[in-house]
């Protein structure tokens, strides 16, 4: 659902400029040209807005606070992820490479991919090729109904790691993003599946919500507000030991979850990459190489 979404979209941001410059150019060139850039300065201060109020909000946070230069940089740079991530990955490509379920286990440990809201499998492009390489069996979710409740998924990811346990003989490695990594928790919850699941990577995923989610009015999003009643009951009724199973990775500079803390869970192995925005985080190179070690190592 959400690639339609998002092809509807995209075919509105390329088709409306460019009926824009077709009915206009002829009268005034100059208007033309200018409702085109006017387009893309509401995309970049809508952008922009997310990182001032994640900058003000941080004032008080625990986490090192994003110099101003690192908060530049991160705008910059997300406006580019989220156009090849919104416009393109996910509307075009989600499909493009199916899960790999190898007919024989190659020894490798496999992984279950979960992303985050208005997101789908396709977010995980750049992971699959490096996993086929490592000889690590994976499937990548779509999580649906998109704007339905996180309680709803958990039926998706068991379904997914019992296909990625079946190829492998092992337990996987689930990796979430953002809502993914709640998804996750709320999969373990549900399932009490401690020990079907060899470790979890949660990349900036809201585990105490995020200021953000009072803007929200679907059922996930609204879950996700800062310290709601989902977060507090989801952590009351954890075990103290599962958050040993966590590696948290989490950023100053998330322009979506915010403040920074709220990524992080007690308990948890949680490690902070400074001047990484928000859905930036699922590409980093640095942090994809710091995760497919973790996953190569049999001990993680």
């Amino acid at each position: 659902m959400i690639a339609r979404i998002q092809i509807v979209w995209t075919l509105a941001l390329v088709l409306g400029p460019l009926v824009w410059l077709v009915v206009l150019w002829q009268h005034s060139p100059a208007w033309a040209l200018g409702g085109v850039v006017a387009g893309w300065v509401v995309f970049a201060l809508v952008m922009g807005l997310q990182f001032v109020l994640m900058h003000a909000a941080n004032r008080s946070d625990p986490a090192p606070r994003a110099s101003a230069a690192q908060v530049w940089r991160a705008w910059w740079v997300e406006m580019g992820v989220a156009l090849v991530v919104f416009c393109w990955r996910q509307p075009f490509r989600s499909r493009s490479k199916p899960d790999w379920l190898p007919a024989a286990p190659t020894g490798q440990r496999g992984v279950v991919l979960v992303h985050g809201f208005l997101c789908n499998r396709g977010l995980w492009l750049p992971w699959m090729g490096r996993f086929r390489a490592g000889g690590h069996a994976y499937v990548a979710v779509n999580l649906e109904p998109v704007f339905g409740s996180i309680d709803d998924y958990p039926a998706i990811i068991d379904d997914a790691v019992r296909r990625v346990t079946q190829a492998t003989g092992m337990a996987p490695v689930v990796i979430g993003h953002s809502m993914g990594g709640l998804a996750t928790r709320a999969w373990l919850r549900a399932c009490q599946a401690d020990a079907r699941v060899h470790h979890i990577i949660t990349l900036g995923t809201p585990h105490g919500g995020t200021w953000l989610g009072r803007f929200s009015r679907s059922a996930n999003g609204r879950q996700m507000q800062l310290g709601s009643e989902w977060v507090r009951q989801l952590r009351t009724t954890e075990p103290p030991a599962r958050a040993s199973l966590f590696t948290c990775w989490y950023s100053n500079c998330d322009n979506i979850v915010f403040p920074t803390s709220t990524a992080a869970l007690a308990g948890a192995d949680n490690r902070l990459v400074e001047g990484v925005a928000h859905v930036e985080m699922a590409l980093d190179p640095g942090v994809m190489r710091e995760c497919l070690d973790l996953i190569a190592q049999d001990g993680v």
